[in-house]
This record gives C-alpha cells, structure tokens and sequence, in this order.
C-alpha cells in the first residue's frame, strides 16, 4: 500500500478536489430540490398537469432550468459580482499581492525611464 504525504500541497489539492466535487454535487441538489417541489405540487392543478404530461413537461421544464441558470449567469457578469468575488479573493492571497507589488513597482520604474528620455 502506498503512503499517503500529508503535507501542505496534498492538503490544499484535496480541498481543490473537494471544492469541485461540492459545485457538481451542488447541481444535483438543486434538482432534487426541484423535483420535491413538483411533488409538493403534484395535487394542484399545475402539477396535475405537470405529470399527466411528463413526455412534453420534462423537456420544457429542462429547457426551463438552463434558461433561468443562463439568465442567472448573465446577471452574475453584468453586476460584476464574480469578478468582485475573485478580486477579493485575490487581494487575500500572499502571492497575487506580491505579483501586484512587482507590477507596481515595474510599472513607476518604465514611467520614470520615459520621463528621462
């Protein structure tokens, strides 16, 4: 059997791995969501209709949730709210301060070789 290093890569790849894996399992619990709603409409008549149709309203309420999913997205980058979010999330990091400090620092370097020229 294969040792397992727990040191502080494998650690921070594992909660990657388990990161990605929540946004999937994320998508799944939204249609289960969706699915017992339904089923808490079922004795309406929208949901009566819903099931006694279910080769046309399954495919229509597909469509339905990527359309919303989409139109949610779009509002998402229209507000900014994601680049918000990694601009944040940036700004906490050791390493992107660092890059930008160089940047900065590089950046008034060219101006002032211009300004001599």
């Amino acid at each position: 059997m294969r040792k397992i290093k727990a040191n502080k890569q494998t650690l921070i790849r594992w909660k990657v791995y388990i990161d990605r894996a929540r946004m999937y399992i994320g998508y799944a619990q939204f249609l289960m969501i969706a699915f017992v709603l339904l089923e808490a409409y079922k004795e309406t008549s929208l949901g009566q209709l819903i099931f006694e149709n279910l080769l046309i309203s399954t495919p229509i309420l597909f469509i339905l949730f990527i359309g919303l999913s989409l139109i949610i997205g779009r509002l998402d980058t229209v507000f900014g709210l994601r680049e918000e979010e990694l601009r944040n999330s940036s700004s906490s990091n050791p390493v992107m301060r660092e890059l930008l400090s160089k940047v900065n620092e590089l950046t008034e370097e060219i101006k002032a070789l211009k300004k001599e020229k």
